[in-house]
């Protein structure tokens, strides 16, 4: 579906910035092995420093490097709703995961966006992980459709990559914290109303 792979390829590698479509809001994102990436994003946005990235995937699998053991309640989360409209925020792998995308903290968000093209996009990237954020400048509105992410990102992000047809929802994922076995702390409702029935 994707035309422009070798392009898409090249400009991560480069340590480029690329704006794409998820089934959330429009995402920008780098390679998480790119200091480089990660600082044009945070340049791009203007960001304050101690807002972090999260981590975003085709696959589950490719997260799991990048983090601790997930505890239990996490991987019921896990396996409920990804993929989809959830980020998951978790103890992360100090070894994979670089300060500069968690802002020093000790934890990362990840997540497994429902949309095609991203998934395509993922199978693309080397390592099929993006360190990624919204696709508009902090403290303004998230971009909704490819003409929105145009008009934010034009002639600041390396690449905007076309929806393809496959749109996104518009409303911000569900953020939400699980570093013990039993408690669930929402950061940020979202898309997703999260439910654990037994």
């Amino acid at each position: 579906m994707i035309k422009n792979k070798e392009e898409i390829k090249k400009v991560l590698e480069n340590g480029g910035v690329i704006a794409y479509v998820t089934d959330t809001v429009w995402g920008l994102g780098c390679l998480p092995s790119s200091e480089k990436g990660v600082k044009k994003i945070y340049e791009i946005k203007k960001r304050e420093a101690q807002k972090p990235l999260i981590l975003m995937s085709n696959e589950t699998y490719h997260l799991l490097n990048y983090v601790q053991v997930i505890p239990k309640i996490g991987q019921k989360l896990i396996k409920k709703y990804f993929p989809g409209a959830l980020t998951l925020v978790v103890k992360k792998n100090p070894d994979m995961t670089p300060d500069y995308i968690t802002s020093n903290m000790d934890t990362v968000g990840i997540r497994v966006p429902d949309n095609k093209v991203f998934k395509e996009i993922c199978e693309i990237a080397p390592g099929h992980v993006l360190a990624t954020t919204s696709a508009n400048l902090s403290h303004q509105p998230s971009a909704k459709n490819y003409e929105q992410a145009k008009a934010n990102m034009d002639g600041l992000a390396d690449l905007i990559i076309e929806d393809y047809g496959y749109f996104c929802k518009g409303l911000e994922s569900t953020v939400a914290g699980v570093f013990d076995d039993e408690n669930i702390k929402i950061f940020r409702q979202g898309a997703i109303k999260i439910e654990l029935g037994e």
